[in-house]
């Protein structure tokens, strides 16, 4: 597992392990559900948002204790070189990070990020792709999508270590079960109905508590 270098990101290594739900915000008017579901969700990633106000949402979930994670292919107006990443460590300072691209994640690592890096599964090759790119550089975390293939987790997590997190067309309560009985760590969904279940160690299924 790649080290995780700050004090957020030991909180959200801590809540994956009793919640096991990843809020994807895609529309803002979701941001106040997941604020009030912030005791059950391990998290959230960030999909929209801007330069000019992704700060206020960023310490928005930080006054609340929620980790939160930027997906830098989808944040308009923020550079991913060096010089980007460093002013989004130190002024912004999110959780971490969520991208698809390996030299990204180098350099964010570098700045003092969590780093999630995003794979998409389409056929075989995608194994050697993941594995390739591992080899390159290890993210904290590795995000595999789509969540309907669920047996592909045990594949991977034969040369890997790491946490992971799977999401993208999960649709309703079974198919995260899928996911999470193949060895996911986590789910994440912009399905906010999803967002009030969680998975129990002790029955081993997913349960609503909304």
């Amino acid at each position: 597992m790649g080290s995780v270098r700050n004090d957020e990101g030991g909180l959200f290594f801590d809540r994956l392990t009793t919640h096991k739900m990843v809020a994807a915000i895609k529309e803002p008017k979701q941001i106040e559900l997941a604020l009030s579901l912030r005791n059950q969700l391990s998290g959230v990633f960030l999909l929209i948002g801007h330069i000019g106000v992704i700060k206020g949402y960023v310490d928005l979930f930080k006054t609340h204790q929620v980790p939160i994670f930027l997906h830098l292919d989808k944040i308009g107006g923020l550079c991913t070189d060096t010089h980007g990443l460093d002013y989004l460590a130190k002024e912004i300072k999110p959780t971490g990070i969520i991208t698809t691209k390996t030299n990204v994640v180098k350099i964010a690592k570098k700045a003092g990020l969590i780093t999630i890096q995003r794979f998409f599964l389409v056929d075989t090759e995608g194994f050697d792709n993941i594995a390739k790119s591992l080899r390159q550089i290890e993210p904290d975390i590795i995000e595999v999508m789509p969540a309907r293939i669920p047996e592909v987790i045990g594949e991977i997590k034969k040369f890997t270590a790491l946490p992971i997190i799977t999401g993208g067309l999960m649709f309703k309560r079974s198919h995260a079960m899928a996911c999470l009985k193949h060895g996911a760590t986590a789910v994440s969904s912009s399905k906010s109905e999803l967002w009030r279940e969680a998975y129990s160690a002790q029955d081993n299924k997913l349960r609503s508590i909304g």
